[in-house]
C-alpha cells in the first residue's frame, strides 16, 4: 500500500491551525458575562479586548492559553519529527488559525503571543532577535504597539543578515505580513498618537518661558 507524500505535514499543519483556532478569550468573556467579545471594544478575541471586559485576570489567562497553543503545535510538529520548513509551516498554521479563524467567520485575535510562543518553541535566538529590534523601535518611538510591529517586521532582515535559513526568513516574513494584516486597523489610530504627542512636545518646547 503506497502511502500519500506530505500526508504527515499536511495532518500536522492543519492540527496547527485547528490549534489557533481554540478561541479562549472569546469562552472566557462568555462564561464570565454571557457577552460576545466580538462586540465588545476593539472586537478583538485578544487578550488586550479582553482585559478591558475582564481585567488583568482575564488578560493573562487568555496570555497564558494563547502562548500554550503556539507551544503546543510546534511540539506536535517536532513530535511527528516534521522537518525544520514543515516546522515553521505549522507555525504559521497556528498563528493564522489565531488570527483567522474558521468557527468565527475568519475574525480573531491579533497574533502576537501566539506567534512569539510558536517561534520561541522553533528557534528562540529568532524571539531574541524580536526582543532587541523591540526594545530599540520601543526606546525609539515610546510607543509599544508601533514598536511590536515594526520589530516583527524587521526581523527577517536581521535573519537574513546574520545568514538564517531561509525557510526561516520567509516564515517569519509571512508571519510578520499576517500579524500587520491583523493590526491594520491599529495602525492608524497609534500613528495619531504618536505624531499628536510628539507635536505636543514641540509645542511645548516653543511656549516662551
Amino acid at each position: 500500500m503506497h502511502s500519500v507524500p506530505y500526508a504527515k505535514e499536511t495532518l500536522v499543519v492543519l492540527l496547527g491551525y485547528g490549534l489557533g483556532c481554540l478561541t479562549s478569550g472569546y469562552y472566557l468573556v462568555r462564561w464570565r458575562t454571557g457577552e460576545d467579545v466580538r462586540f465588545i471594544g476593539s472586537g478583538s478575541v485578544g487578550a488586550r479586548n479582553v482585559g478591558r471586559v475582564l481585567g488583568p485576570p482575564g488578560f493573562c489567562l487568555t496570555v497564558v492559553c494563547d502562548f500554550s497553543k503556539g507551544l503546543l503545535a510546534v511540539w506536535l510538529a517536532e513530535d511527528f519529527q516534521l522537518k525544520p520548513t514543515g516546522v515553521m509551516l505549522t507555525v504559521l498554521a497556528a498563528a493564522a488559525g489565531h488570527v483567522r479563524r474558521v468557527q468565527r467567520r475568519f475574525r480573531g485575535g491579533r497574533g502576537v503571543a501566539t506567534s512569539l510562543a510558536a517561534l520561541l518553541m522553533f528557534d528562540y535566538t529568532i524571539v531574541l532577535t524580536y526582543a532587541a529590534l523591540f526594545g530599540v523601535w520601543c526606546g525609539a518611538l515610546r510607543n509599544t504597539v508601533l514598536a511590536g510591529l515594526l520589530a516583527f517586521v524587521t526581523t527577517p532582515l536581521a535573519l537574513f543578515a546574520a545568514d538564517y535559513p531561509l525557510n526561516s526568513v520567509f516564515g517569519v516574513s509571512a508571519m510578520a505580513l499576517l500579524i500587520l494584516i491583523a493590526h491594520r486597523t491599529n495602525i492608524p489610530d497609534e500613528t495619531g498618537k504618536l505624531m499628536a504627542g510628539r507635536k505636543l512636545k514641540r509645542d511645548k518646547r516653543a511656549v516662551p518661558k
